[in-house]
């Protein structure tokens, strides 16, 4: 007898194949929506750190003092014409 002169149905036969292959592993999605959840609230909390947070003010400002900035001592440029320079 011949493979061709088999009795049983090849199309039945690998469709019985079919449904006992094991099935594919699906990926699985909680992973990436916690890291993109994670980093939208990282951003979110940057961003209301920089919104609240109060300004870097690198000089002291003659607020209470009767002193005006561009009044200055004889010899001396006055601040507002004085060229902007770091501080040593």
């Amino acid at each position: 007898m011949t493979v061709a002169d088999s009795a049983l149905d090849p199309d039945a036969l690998a469709q019985a194949r079919r449904l006992l292959a094991t099935p594919a592993p699906s990926e699985r999605l909680w992973p990436v929506l916690a890291a993109a959840a994670f980093a939208a609230v990282a951003a979110l909390a940057l961003a209301g750190a920089m919104i609240t947070a109060p300004p870097v003010v690198t000089q002291h400002l003659a607020v209470e003092s009767n002193v005006s900035l561009d009044e200055a001592p004889p010899g001396e440029t006055p601040f507002s014409e004085a060229p902007f320079s770091e501080a040593p």
